[in-house]
């Protein structure tokens, strides 16, 4: 049996990525040379309504991308034999450029690992910040968010989901627990 609840729901998401795009606009001092880069899948959401966000604080409309980190992972072989590829679009120099990399739960820091290998090898930008909704803890790898929606702390046992409008028909985070009868 699994049990679940919510932990955020649509406005509280809004209220989380309304602040983190003032703290990206205010650590960066400003919009220049900034651009976004989503991690496949909910990374892209994230990220694309972040630009928004700041379009509407700004009124600059930053270049977004979109990063597929599959042949990247350290665990490829054990997610499936014939992995899903989808491609990364960026259209856009990195090179030089403040990436903001945006995903949706950071957990062990495997993706982020994998996306700054795949990011590395696309350019060589200025510098690199991470941007999540969620940290829920236990990390494998020294990686560390620049930006946070909210810190979860959580078991291993429990899984953190992101459900999204555009992927999920749905707004919210949600935490799932296995119990036992």
């Amino acid at each position: 049996m699994v049990k679940e609840r919510v932990l955020l729901d649509e406005a509280a998401i809004n209220r989380a990525l309304i602040r983190i795009a003032h703290e990206i606009l205010e650590k960066n001092k400003g919009t220049e040379d900034l651009v976004l880069i989503g991690i496949k899948t909910r990374g892209i959401y994230l990220a694309q309504r972040l630009r928004e966000r700041i379009k509407k604080i700004e009124g600059q409309e930053l270049p977004i991308g979109e990063l597929d980190i599959t042949l990247y992972r350290d665990d490829l072989s054990e997610k499936s034999d014939q992995p899903l590829i989808q491609g990364s679009k960026i259209d856009f120099s990195i090179g030089l450029k403040k990436v903001v990399l945006v995903d949706d739960v950071l957990y062990t820091g495997r993706t982020v690992r994998a996306a700054l290998d795949a990011l590395i090898d696309i350019g060589r930008p200025q510098l690199i910040q991470l941007a999540v909704l969620i940290d829920r803890g236990h990390r494998e790898l020294p990686i560390r968010p620049d930006y946070v929606g909210k810190n979860i702390p959580t078991s291993k046992q429990e899984m953190i989901a992101v459900q999204l409008k555009e992927v999920d028909q749905k707004e919210q985070v949600i935490i799932q627990q296995k119990t036992t009868l």
